[in-house]
C-alpha cells in the first residue's frame, strides 16, 4: 500500500478485506457486464460520472497488491482513441454530438487540474498486442478451462502491493503457485514481478530497435516504438509492484485446444533470442506462428 498515498491507502486496504467486492474470479465478468450496460442505454453512457471504487487484488504472502479499474478514466482514454481513428461522421454515429463535446470538455477539465492521466490497467479489445507478452516467461502462465461465456478483449495490469493483508481471498490465483479456488473459472493469466518486467523489456528493446526499427508499427506487429511505450508506462509504478497479463474474454472466443496449446510468450522469447543471434530462420518461424495465431483473432472485430 506504500505506492498509494492518504487517503487512498486507508480506502484500498478496507476495499481488500470486504466481503462486498466482487471476487477476482468473478470481476472480470462484473466489469464486462457495467461496460455493457453503460454502451448499450440510450443514449449511451460513454463515461461514468464517478470514477469506479473497484479493483482487483491479489494476495501473495503478506502483500497485498491493488490494481484500480478506473473505470472514468479509461474511458476517457478510450473515447479520446475512439476519435481520433474514425472520421467525425461515423464517431457521431456512435456517441451524439452534443454528448461527445460534454465528455471531451469533462476530461480537458482533469487534464486542466493535474489529475493523473496514466491508467493501472491498458486494454486491447479483439486481441493481445506482440509487445504484451515480451515481460513475461512461460513458467509464470496460469491456465484455467472453465465454461466459455461472453466478453471480447484482453488486458495488463499493474497492481501496485499493501503490506498486513487479512485473510487470504478464496478467489486468488496466487503468483507462481497456480490458482488457488476449484470455482470454474475460464482464464488464462500470467503474472511476473515489476523487476522482471522491467528487465525482460529493457533487454528487448535495443535488439528490436535494431532488427525491426523505431516505428510504432502496425497493431500486428512487433516495434521498438510499442515496446518503448510500453517501457515507460511500467517504469511509472512501483519496483515492487506485480504485472499480470490476462487474455480476459478472449478465452472465450478460443476452444479449450486452442488455449493449451497457445505458447505465444515461449514464442516471443525464442523469436528475440533468434533476433540477437542472428539466426534469421528462427527469428521468422516463431514471428509467423505469432501472427498466424493472432491475426484471425483480430479480423474478427469485422466478422459479420
Amino acid at each position: 500500500m506504500t505506492a498509494f498515498p492518504e487517503p487512498a491507502r486507508t480506502l484500498w486496504t478496507a476495499y481488500a478485506d470486504s466481503r462486498r467486492r466482487p471476487r477476482r474470479i468473478h470481476a472480470l465478468g462484473a466489469e464486462h457486464r457495467d461496460a455493457a450496460r453503460r454502451i448499450v442505454g440510450v443514449p449511451p453512457e460513454v463515461v461514468p460520472d464517478r470514477e469506479s471504487r473497484d479493483a482487483y487484488v491479489r494476495r501473495v504472502d503478506d502483500t497485498i497488491y491493488v490494481s484500480p479499474w478506473e473505470t472514468r478514466l479509461r474511458s476517457w482514454l478510450a473515447f479520446e482513441r475512439f476519435r481520433g481513428e474514425h472520421a467525425a461522421g461515423l464517431a457521431a454515429a456512435f456517441v451524439p454530438p452534443p454528448q461527445a463535446e460534454r465528455v471531451t470538455r469533462e476530461f480537458e477539465q482533469w487534464k486542466r487540474a493535474g489529475r493523473p492521466l496514466r491508467p493501472h490497467i491498458l486494454t486491447s479489445t479483439w486481441h493481445v498486442p506482440l509487445d504484451w507478452f515480451v515481460p513475461f516467461a512461460r513458467g509464470e502462465r496460469c491456465l484455467m478451462l472453465g465454461a466459455p461465456g461472453t466478453g471480447y478483449g484482453a488486458a495488463e495490469g499493474a497492481a501496485e502491493g499493501a503490506a498486513d493483508p487479512p485473510a487470504d481471498d478464496a478467489s486468488q490465483e496466487h503468483a507462481g503457485h497456480g490458482p488457488a479456488t476449484a470455482a470454474p473459472a475460464r482464464t488464462l493469466i500470467y503474472v511476473t514481478s515489476m523487476g522482471e518486467a522491467r528487465r525482460r523489456v529493457a533487454a528487448a528493446l535495443p535488439v528490436v530497435r535494431e532488427n525491426l526499427g523505431d516505428g510504432s508499427g502496425e497493431v500486428f506487429l512487433l516495434s521498438a516504438g510499442r515496446l518503448d511505450t510500453l517501457a515507460r508506462w511500467l517504469g511509472e509504478f512501483h519496483p515492487r509492484a506485480l504485472v499480470e497479463l490476462d487474455y480476459g474474454g478472449l478465452v472465450h472466443l478460443l476452444d479449450d485446444r486452442t488455449l493449451q496449446g497457445d505458447e505465444s510468450v515461449a514464442e516471443m522469447a525464442v523469436a528475440l533470442t533468434g533476433m540477437e543471434r542472428g539466426e534469421v530462420e528462427l527469428t521468422v518461424a516463431m514471428y509467423k506462428r505469432l501472427l498466424a495465431r493472432w491475426r484471425p483473432v483480430r479480423a474478427l472485430e469485422s466478422a459479420n
